[in-house]
């Protein structure tokens, strides 16, 4: 699979999670629709042209992500309009995670979606955005490093390392000499044409953060610096 690897990061960050729309709570990390949206950013494709690109990418897009730092998650206050009158105000808190840094490997698995996979590597490798890319909302936005691209190869029911998350069904392999603290959250991976997030499609992870490794056994892909990911 042809792949490319980038690095992301900014000030602070907020992926909301659907279900805590009274007080927005955050996904421990970038997802893979999140990230459909800042590719779109950088190619200057509008909502509606992204409308039926989502269901495209989350088909023919695979991704993972390494969190090169500690999370750190703080809370904002927000004041919020009220639709129906413009001068009662409602504070809101809002969830923040503060220094996201990741990098992340964005694989092509359809011939069909390979020109805009090529044209978001080029523009990484030029540095050029059309609009400008957040992390989850306007106010967070986003600095792209293009770090690398090659092949990755896929490797079947191994023990193998790595820095990025993995599924609930890979089995940990229990180190006492590297006990660390381990992450865990459920994120989306498929939105459809009226940019829903389909709730059969999310799926549990395990990360490490901080530059530390995972020790699991079970499928996973081999980039061209032999660093292992598993590919969602």
């Amino acid at each position: 699979m042809k792949a490319i690897q980038f690095e992301v990061k900014g000030n602070w960050a907020h992926f909301r999670k659907v279900e805590a729309n009274l007080n927005p709570l955050t996904h421990d990390f970038i997802t893979k629709t999140a990230l459909f949206g800042m590719i779109g950013a950088v190619l200057g494709y509008d909502r509606e042209k992204m409308r039926p690109l989502f269901r495209q990418f989350s088909e023919d897009f695979k991704y993972s992500v390494q969190i090169n730092n500690a999370l750190q998650k703080q809370s904002w206050g927000f004041t919020y309009r009220d639709v129906s009158n413009a001068f009662d105000k409602a504070p809101k808190q809002m969830e923040v995670i503060k220094n996201p840094s990741y990098t992340i490997v964005l694989g092509i698995g359809n011939e069909r979606s390979v020109t805009h996979f090529e044209a978001f590597a080029e523009a990484l490798k030029n540095e050029n955005a059309v609009y400008e890319p957040i992390l989850g909302i306007h106010n967070c936005p986003a600095e792209l490093y293009f770090l690398q691209e090659g092949e990755l190869t896929a490797k079947e029911n191994a023990i193998f390392e790595t820095k990025g998350f993995v599924s609930s069904k890979h089995k940990p392999i229990v180190d006492n000499q590297n006990i660390f603290r381990m992450g865990f959250d459920k994120i989306p991976t498929f939105q459809n044409d009226d940019f829903w997030n389909l709730p059969d499609k999310y799926v549990q992870v395990i990360y490490p953060s901080d530059d530390k490794k995972l020790k699991v056994e079970g499928d996973y892909h081999e980039f061209i610096d032999n660093s292992k990911w598993f590919m969602l």
